[in-house]
């Protein structure tokens, strides 16, 4: 049994990842509902294609809403870049930007939990402590338990200590489980404090339908339509202000967007805003930091537990779907005796690189937004904008190709295509290629002669010597197909996470046995 240490989106979705594996899983959460207010807003389309690894994808696309992209405007609100993204289906199988209400998808994700016979959710305990680990020697967890009737002042009603095969810590900033490992976060940038505002009520005048970053270094803001009703406007806080200062100010605040004239920011009054119900207000401290130890045996950490990302490129969530991902079908594949613990080693090998270079980013975007620079920039950001490839990198939260190593070994000739995901193709009314390719290994080939038990292939002394890879045959899947002609290969070998292994052709070897 594998313990989750807290009941977040990422701590659901482990879970899911986890019982789809045949992962029998835990999860101790130490609030007794959900949190009901809004709090992450954007996912990208390889997060919801995780979101369909855990089963759950269809009920996300029809709460959440794709997303234009991300417009920069200047201190009177006039353009100075706009990076447009793709609303229709890319190469993950989903819009590229896609809002949501997270209490929406929470309450999607609970679902999806309550009906997995793998799957136990405990509300109202709190962890208090985190013990052993080692392989073969378990782990300790100790528990409280408290009454529902009031959270804030709740009496402790039970206490104990439970057993598990491994522990992962869901637990969010404050993590006590990234204490019990010796772990400590690593500040990547100065923390920044913001003012966050949702509200219920009319669309602003403008037509943008995407990310409004408003670069002005007296007041840098945040605007995006997250539902068809649904705002949400962020400011920085200037030295001094409180939150109840802004609260009374809100009207002001969001008169540009509300008002008739985008020009006239300061004449505004905002009898618009009055109109608006507000959902929440929050003060929020944005911080850029990662954690320099994400596993300690069989304790790990996942999410916001290992790294805390500021939301100007809208990766945080991302950031832990992505972990949850990489971890899952590792840790699936040792507790059942298929690998060594080395390749628990990989988790972080390969998942704190792309998580430190986004948290970067979106410093570096919230130091754009604050500086003066910006605005004499504004020439050179409308030329990025006007170009397609810049823009695509600018917005692509898709991870990079993986470093070279055992588990992505990056030969010279197929450099571009190993370390990489595969595309989810739609093969089917409602069918995307990853509902083929099962839970385990998969062998995409374009040849007959294949065995159709599977792959059976050893990845060296640390893998164990099997691999029982289902083999999907590219011959009644047209996209599939072009690809597999398109890139000259007969095989590719992909990883329960779906990224691809190895590649090859079977001219000078055997092609049920691609050498890795």
């Amino acid at each position: 049994m594998v313990i989750i240490v807290g009941a977040g989106p990422a701590g659901m979705v482990t879970a899911l990842l986890l019982a789809r594996q045949g992962v029998q899983v835990l999860l101790l959460e130490r609030h007794h509902r959900p949190y009901p207010l809004p709090r992450a807003v954007h996912l990208d389309d390889e997060c919801v294609r995780i979101l369909q690894s855990a089963g759950v994808a269809a009920e996300f696309v029809r709460i959440s809403r794709p997303a234009a992209g991300l417009r920069l405007l200047d201190a009177r609100h006039e353009p100075l870049a706009e990076f447009r993204r793709s609303e229709t289906v890319g190469a993950h199988g989903y819009p590229q930007a896609n809002l949501f209400d997270q209490p929406a998808l929470e309450e999607i994700l609970l679902k999806a939990v309550s009906q997995d016979p793998l799957i136990e959710l405990r509300r109202g305990v709190t962890v208090t402590g985190v013990e052993g680990g080692g392989a073969g020697a378990g782990c300790r967890v100790r528990w409280v338990r408290t009454s529902s009737s009031d959270e804030l002042g709740a009496a402790e009603v039970g206490a104990g200590v439970l057993a598990a095969e491994a522990v992962v810590g869901c637990d969010g900033a404050g993590s006590l489980v990234r204490s019990a490992i010796g772990s400590r976060f690593r500040t990547l940038a100065p923390d920044q404090t913001w003012f966050v505002l949702d509200v219920l009520g009319p669309a602003p005048v403008r037509p943008w339908d995407g990310v409004e970053q408003i670069c002005d270094p007296a007041r840098p803001a945040t605007y995006l339509r997250v539902g068809e009703q649904r705002l949400r406007w962020e400011f920085r806080m200037r030295p001094g202000e409180t939150i109840d200062e802004l609260t009374e100010r809100r009207a002001e605040l969001v008169a540009p967007w509300l008002g008739p004239s985008r020009h006239a920011v300061h004449a505004v009054h905002a009898t618009h805003a009055v109109t608006h119900q507000v959902l929440r207000t929050a003060e929020y401290t944005f911080r850029a930091a990662v954690a320099d130890r994400w596993r300690r045996d069989r304790v790990f950490l996942v999410g916001d537990a290992a790294h805390l990302t500021p939301p100007f490129i809208g990766q945080g969530l991302g950031s832990g779907l992505r972990d949850a991902a990489n971890l899952s079908w590792k840790l699936a594949m040792v507790l059942r005796g298929a690998a060594n613990d080395w390749l628990l080693d990989s988790y972080q090998a390969e998942r704190a690189p792309h998580a430190t270079t986004l948290i970067r980013l979106a410093a570096l975007a919230g130091g754009l937004m604050s500086s003066p620079v910006a605005a004499r920039l504004g020439p050179v950001l409308r030329a990025a904008g006007r170009s397609e490839k810049l823009t695509s990198r600018i917005l692509a939260g898709t991870s990079p190709p993986l470093r070279s190593g055992p588990l992505a070994p990056r030969r010279p000739a197929f450099r571009s295509l190993v370390g990489t995901l595969v595309p989810n193709f739609g093969v089917g009314p409602d069918t995307r290629l990853d509902d083929l390719l099962g839970t385990g290994f998969a062998l995409l080939t374009r040849r007959e002669d294949v065995p159709a038990d599977g792959l059976r292939a050893g990845l060296g002394a640390g893998l164990g010597a099997q691999l029982g890879a289902r083999v999907v045959r590219a011959g009644g899947l047209p996209l599939v197909r072009q690809w597999l002609d398109a890139q000259d290969l007969d095989f590719v070998l992909l990883r329960p996470d779906r990224v691809i292994l190895a590649v090859g052709s079977g001219r000078s070897r055997d092609a049920s046995r691609p050498a890795v």
